[in-house]
C-alpha cells in the first residue's frame, strides 16, 4: 500500500517535471522577439576549454587536448582508457562538454612507470590528440577556470534590430545564472529520479547516479529562487540580507555596507548570491532568508532530501556576466562569442535574446 502510494506521487511528479518548460523561468531582458536555430550542426556550436594549468613535461600523467566532434565526454574517456590499456578510473578530464558540438578538452591518463602510448595507434573519426604533455599531477574535476564559446544561431526570424539591443543590455548587465536543461536530463527525468532516490525507492545506485540526482534536486531549487527574485525585480536589487560574491569568484561575503556594495554590484565587481541548497546554517539573513526558506519550503522534498544527503549549503551567483563578449547579425544568422566561467551555461545567455525553434 504504502509503495503504490509512493509510486503514484512519483508519477505526478515526473508528469509535471515532463510537463515543464524552461520558458517559465523568467527572463530578464524581457521575452524574446526573436526565433532561431541553434545547433542545426555540431560546428555551430564550438567549446575550447580554458585551463589555467600548463603541463610542466614531466610526471606520471599524461595529459591529452582533445579535439572531438559530436562525441560526450565519458565516451571519449573510455576510449582513451581503452587505447591506453589503462583502467577508466585512471582516465580524468575537468568537465563535462556538449555532445552535439566541436569541443576542445583536457583529459590525463595515470601513467606511472609506463611510456607513452603509440599516438598513431589511435584511430577515431569523432576525437583527435592535438597537444600531449606530461605532468605530475591528475586534471582534476573543476579544475578549469571557464570556456570560450564560439556560436552560430541560424534561421533568425523577427526583429533582429531588438535583438541587437538585447545583446547590449546584456553585454552590460549579464544575465540570470540559471542552471542549464542539461543538469536535469531528457524530460526532465534526473529530478523524478532524485525523488525516487529520497524516498528510497532506489536502494542502489551508483556514486556518479546520485551526483546526478542530487544536483538535479539542488540546481531546481536555485532556478526557481532566481526566478522568482527576477519577477520580484530583485536580481539586481538588494534586498535586507543579501550575500555577495566576488564576479567569477567563488568566496562569498554578508552584506555590511549596501550603499558601497550596491555600487561595486553596478561596476559588475559583485554579484548577488542565491543558496545552493543543503545541511548547515546560512549566510543569508533578513529578507533572503525568508524567500530562500519559502522556496525550500515549496520544496520540501527536495530540500530535506538534499538535507539528508548531507550536503553543505552553499552560494552560487545570481548574475552571469560574458566576458569578452562579441557578436554580428548577418541576414538571418547571428554568430556570437563570450567566455564563461565554469559551472555556466551558454544556453542560459542566448535563451535571453532566443526563441530556439
Amino acid at each position: 500500500m504504502y509503495r503504490s502510494v509512493l509510486k503514484s506521487l512519483s508519477f505526478c511528479f515526473k508528469s509535471a517535471f515532463m510537463n515543464y518548460q524552461f520558458s517559465e523561468l523568467a527572463c530578464a531582458h524581457g521575452v524574446p522577439q526573436v526565433k532561431g536555430r541553434l545547433k542545426v550542426h555540431n560546428e555551430d556550436f564550438i567549446v575550447d576549454e580554458v585551463m589555467p594549468i600548463v603541463p610542466s613535461g614531466e610526471g606520471e600523467h599524461l595529459w591529452l587536448k582533445i579535439k572531438k566532434d559530436g562525441s560526450n565526454t565519458d565516451w571519449v574517456a573510455q576510449q582513451l582508457a581503452k587505447w591506453a590499456s589503462v583502467k577508466a578510473m585512471h582516465v580524468s578530464y575537468a568537465g563535462m562538454k556538449d555532445r552535439h558540438a566541436v569541443t576542445t578538452q583536457w583529459f590525463s591518463l595515470h601513467l606511472p612507470g609506463l611510456a607513452d602510448p603509440d599516438f598513431s595507434t589511435l584511430d577515431s573519426e569523432e576525437f583527435q590528440i592535438i597537444e600531449a604533455s606530461r605532468h605530475d599531477r591528475k586534471l582534476k574535476r573543476g579544475a578549469l577556470s571557464g570556456n570560450r564559446f564560439t556560436l552560430r544561431v541560424t534561421d533568425l526570424q523577427g526583429d533582429t534590430t531588438q535583438l541587437d539591443s538585447v545583446l547590449q543590455g546584456i553585454q552590460q548587465q549579464g544575465v540570470p545564472n540559471y542552471f542549464g536543461e542539461q543538469r536535469f536530463g531528457r524530460e526532465m527525468a534526473n529530478l523524478d529520479k532524485a525523488l525516487k532516490m529520497f524516498n528510497g525507492t532506489f536502494r542502489k545506485l551508483k556514486k556518479q547516479q546520485r551526483g546526478l540526482y542530487l544536483s538535479a534536486a539542488r540546481s531546481w531549487l536555485f532556478n526557481q529562487l532566481l526566478s522568482q527574485r527576477i519577477q520580484q525585480q530583485s536580481w539586481l536589487a538588494p534586498l535586507s540580507g543579501e550575500v555577495y560574491m566576488l564576479n567569477n569568484k567563488t568566496a562569498c561575503f554578508v552584506d555590511e555596507d549596501p550603499e558601497q556594495n550596491f555600487q561595486r554590484m553596478q561596476d559588475n565587481e559583485i554579484n548577488l548570491t542565491g543558496c545552493l541548497w543543503g545541511e548547515g546554517e546560512s549566510m543569508a539573513r533578513q529578507q533572503v532568508l525568508a524567500l530562500e526558506s519559502s522556496i525550500a519550503e515549496e520544496y520540501e522534498d527536495f530540500a530535506r532530501g538534499l538535507e539528508s544527503a548531507r550536503l553543505k549549503q552553499e552560494r552560487r551567483s545570481l548574475r552571469l556576466i560574458p566576458q569578452d563578449m562579441q557578436w554580428s547579425i548577418d541576414g538571418a544568422t547571428l554568430n556570437i562569442s563570450f567566455t564563461l566561467p565554469a559551472g555556466a551555461f551558454a544556453t542560459m545567455v542566448l535563451r535571453e535574446c532566443i526563441e530556439a525553434m
